[in-house]
């Protein structure tokens, strides 16, 4: 039997994708990956580092690929990093034998080989001398990154390693497809479904003067409203420009309104199980109209004119009308 899926899950962020990918895990055939894993899509991810490793190849741009998805991989995503990452850490989350395991032998089929040199004291090519502090590093490890004339080759080992990682944790949870959230996943979908090309993308799309007041109560986004409306725009450009090349017929596209699955959550819900081929199946999570449109009067009247006049033409696009309906 064909399974459905996998899933990603993607957004504006602040338009519903947690709670949708709290729902798919409810269902007895769906793990839902339990945090964003940013390692797919984010600057120095999977995306940045087949590009370096084939058309952008050099031996320092894999070097540098290479060592950054590292850092993201064993230090950002693993718990151990300085910044607000710190709260998240994938080993924990997808099992610290299956990561390290997957990540090791990852490594072994990105890098060819690795040599050391040292940096010497001594005279520069201008003829000044060069010293070095006793803090300098002195000594440096280069790792030389095998190139990928054949891109398709570097892809399934990069969709092998995913599947350890996600198809991993979701046959240990009894599972046989799982769900993965990150909002920019939209942004990133043509690369997606290059890793998995029978992946359903699964858009959730809520009112922009909606997204536009969330965002406004987050403490990583701009707490500006210009600043919001102009973080906004080009994400809509964005994916309006991947949306219009996008052969519909022929690619698992699934686009669901927030508040369209609040206004009668059962039905909608079976709607959207077909949609991604699952069966139908009651979860305890589900969308209320009441959490979907707390934010809608949280602007005031000349806030909402500065968004609408703004970002019109996005939210005409998706198909809302100018206010959102309270």
């Amino acid at each position: 039997m064909t399974v459905p899926g996998p899933f990603f899950i993607g957004g504006t962020g602040r338009s519903g994708t947690t709670h949708l990918r709290d729902v798919l895990g409810q269902h007895p055939a769906v793990y839902g990956v339990p945090d964003e894993t940013h390692f797919l899509i984010d600057p120095g991810g999977l995306e940045d580092l087949a590009r370096a490793l084939t058309v952008a190849y050099t031996p320092s741009h894999g070097d540098d690929a290479l060592r950054r998805f590292d850092r993201l991989m064993r230090v950002t995503l693993a718990g151990q990093s300085g910044t607000g990452s710190r709260r998240r850490n994938l080993p924990s989350l997808l099992g610290a034998s299956r990561y390290w395991a997957a990540l090791d032998r990852l490594r072994e089929q990105l890098a060819w080989y690795t040599f050391g040199y040292t940096f010497d004291e001594g005279a520069a090519d201008d003829g000044r001398m060069v010293l070095l502090s006793p803090d300098e590093m002195t000594t440096y490890r280069r790792v030389v990154p095998r190139y990928f004339d054949d891109r398709p080759t570097l892809i399934a080992i990069l969709r092998g390693f995913v599947e350890e990682l996600f198809g991993g944790a979701a046959a240990a949870q009894g599972k046989p497809t799982w769900a993965e959230k990150t909002p920019f996943n939209v942004l990133s979908a043509p690369f997606l479904w290059e890793l998995f090309p029978e992946a359903t993308v699964v858009h959730i799309i809520r009112h922009p003067v909606s997204v536009v007041a969330s965002l406004l109560h987050q403490t990583w986004a701009p707490s500006e409203l210009w600043q919001v409306v102009a973080w906004l725009s080009p994400v809509y450009q964005r994916w309006f420009r991947i949306r219009d090349a996008l052969d519909l017929q022929h690619t698992r596209l699934v686009e669901v309104r927030l508040e369209d699955l609040a206004e009668d959550w059962p039905r909608q819900r079976r709607l959207l199980f077909e949609a991604l081929g699952l069966d139908d199946v009651e979860t305890s999570v589900g969308f209320e109209r009441p959490a979907v449109h707390h934010r809608d009067t949280q602007l005031s009247t000349e806030q909402r004119a500065l968004v609408v006049g703004e970002l019109g033409w996005a939210i005409e696009r998706l198909g809302y009308d100018p206010e959102p309906a309270t």
